[in-house]
C-alpha cells in the first residue's frame, strides 16, 4: 500500500464497518441489559384489520423505534461526514418507506407466497426514485452499507452453534453438502456465461446457502456493487414462488416420503418462509424436516462470510497490479464488520444462557429487519430499474436458473440418500 493510500485511509473510529460494529453491539448489549423496545405488528388480512395495524399503539411503537435507531445512527454519520439536519430528516422518510415495505409484506396472502419485506423495500425505492428527483437532504440518508452491516451484527447473535447440534446431524451433513457442491457449481457456470465475478460469487451464495440474506453477508464480505445486490435479491424472490407451488405437487405426484420431501424443500427453496409455507402443504413432518435443513444451511451464513472475505482480499489481481497482497493490505481490505458478525455468534453461543438467548432473541431480529428494510429502500433509492434490466445481457439470471436447476437434483439426491433410509436410519421428527 502506498503512503498516499495510507494518508487517505481514516482513523478506525471514522471507518464505517467499525462504526456498523459499534451500533450492532451498543444494541446488543442494550437487549443484553433488558432493553425490549416493543415491536410494531405487521400482520394483516383484511380492511378491518388495519384499524390495528393503524392504531397509535401500534404507530407509536414504530416511531419509538425510528427514534432510538436514528439516535444511534446520527453519531455514526457524522463521524462519517455526513450533515446533521439532513440526515434526520431524510432518515424519517427512510424509515417510513421501510416500515411500509414491511406493513405490505404482512399481508397474509402475500406473506404465503413468500415474498419478503425486502422486495417490497427495493420497489417502494426505486418506485420514488423514478418518479421524484431525490433532494439532498434525502440523499444524505442513504446509507446502504452502514445499514446493512449493523443488520448483520445484529444477525451474528441469532446464529447459534448449540441449535444447529439440537437441529440433528443429518441436517447438518446436507446443510455443508449442498452448500460446498452447489455453491461450487454456481460460481463456474456463472464464470463459463461471462458473468463478473462479483457477481457470480453473490449468486452462488444466494443459491446455495440461504437466498437474500446469504447475498447480503455476502456483499457485504466482499464489499460488493449494491445495484447487483437488489439484482441477486429479485432473482431469488421471483424463483422462489414458482418452486414453492411446483416442489409440493411433485412430492404428491411421486409419492415422497414426509422426510425427504421436507429435506428436499429446506435444502432448495431459498428463503425460510417459503419452505413453512410449502411444507406445510405436505404435512407438519414435512415441514419440520425442511425447517432442520434450512436452519442448518442459515448457520453456514457466518462461516461462509468469513472464508469469502479472505478468499476475496487474497485473490491475485484484485490490487498491487496483479501481485499477491501483503498482511498488511489483506487488513485493510478485509470487511470488519464480520468480526462483529462472527464475535456476536461465538458470544451468544457459548457464554450467553440459552433461556436469556431465546428471550433477547425477538427484539434482535426485528431490530435487524428494521435495518435490513432501511437497506433495501437505500437500494431502491439508489438504482435505476433500466440498471437492473440491462444488466449483463441476462447472462446472470441464466446462471442462477442453471444453479437452482442442479440444486434441486443434487438436493433431492442427498435427501433420498440420508432422510430416506439408504444410509441411515430414517430420524424421528414429529
Amino acid at each position: 500500500m502506498s503512503a498516499t493510500t495510507r494518508a487517505e485511509t481514516p482513523r478506525w473510529w471514522r471507518q464505517e464497518d467499525w462504526l456498523a460494529v459499534g451500533v450492532g453491539v451498543l444494541l446488543l448489549v442494550a437487549v443484553g441489559w433488558g432493553y425490549r423496545p416493543e415491536m410494531p405488528s405487521f400482520k394483516w388480512a383484511a380492511a378491518p384489520d388495519l384499524g390495528r395495524l393503524l392504531g397509535w399503539g401500534n404507530l407509536g411503537a414504530a416511531l419509538g423505534l425510528g427514534a432510538t435507531m436514528l439516535l444511534l445512527a446520527w453519531p455514526a454519520v457524522r463521524l462519517l461526514g455526513g450533515g446533521r439536519w439532513r440526515f434526520a430528516a431524510g432518515f424519517v422518510v427512510v424509515f417510513a418507506l421501510a416500515w411500509l415495505a414491511q406493513a405490505i409484506a404482512g399481508h397474509a396472502r402475500i406473506h404465503a407466497l413468500g415474498l419478503e419485506y425486502v422486495l417490497f423495500g427495493l420497489g417502494l425505492g426505486l418506485a420514488l426514485n423514478h418518479a421524484f428527483r431525490l433532494p439532498g437532504w434525502l440523499r444524505e440518508a442513504v446509507r446502504t452499507e452502514f445499514y446493512i452491516k449493523t443488520g448483520l451484527v445484529l444477525m451474528g447473535s441469532t446464529i447459534l452453534i448449540r441449535e444447529l447440534m439440537q437441529a440433528g446431524a443429518l441436517g447438518l451433513v446436507q446443510g455443508v453438502g449442498v452448500v460446498v457442491v452447489v455453491w461450487y457449481v454456481g460460481f463456474w457456470l456463472s464464470r463459463r456465461l461471462g458473468v463478473d465475478d462479483e457477481l457470480g460469487v453473490m449468486l452462488a451464495s444466494a443459491v446455495s446457502i440461504c437466498g437474500v440474506s446469504a447475498a447480503i453477508a455476502t456483499c457485504g464480505a466482499i464489499q460488493g456493487d449494491r445495484k447487483k445486490l437488489s439484482y441477486v435479491t429479485s432473482l431469488v424472490l421471483i424463483v422462489a414462488v414458482p418452486m414453492m407451488v411446483l416442489m409440493p405437487w411433485a412430492v404428491r405426484t411421486w409419492n415422497m416420503p414426509d422426510l425427504v420431501a421436507g429435506a428436499w424443500l429446506g435444502g432448495t427453496l431459498d428463503t425460510s418462509g417459503s419452505v413453512v409455507a410449502a411444507g406445510q402443504l405436505i404435512s407438519e413432518p414435512a415441514m419440520k424436516a425442511g425447517v432442520i435443513v434450512k436452519f442448518s444451511q442459515n448457520v453456514l451464513i457466518g462461516v461462509a462470510a468469513f472464508v469469502l472475505s479472505i478468499w476475496w482480499a487474497m485473490r491475485p489481481g484484485a490490487a498491487n497490479g496483479g501481485q499477491r497482497p501483503s498482511v498488511r493490505v489483506i487488513w485493510e481490505r478485509f470487511p470488519k464488520f464480520v468480526l462483529g458478525f462472527v464475535a456476536a455468534s461465538l458470544v451468544f453461543s457459548l457464554w450467553v444462557e440459552p433461556e436469556t438467548a431465546q428471550a433477547m432473541k425477538p427484539a434482535i431480529s426485528g431490530l435487524r429487519n428494521f435495518w435490513f428494510a432501511l437497506a433495501f429502500v437505500c437500494i431502491g433509492l439508489e438504482t435505476h430499474f433500466g440498471d437492473l434490466v440491462r444488466m449483463q445481457g441476462g447472462r446472470p439470471a441464466l446462471a442462477f436458473t442453471g444453479a437452482q436447476a442442479f440444486n434441486v437434483v443434487w438436493t433431492l439426491l442427498l435427501a433420498w440418500l440420508l432422510f430416506g433410509g439408504v444410509w441411515f436410519a430414517v430420524p424421528d421428527i414429529r
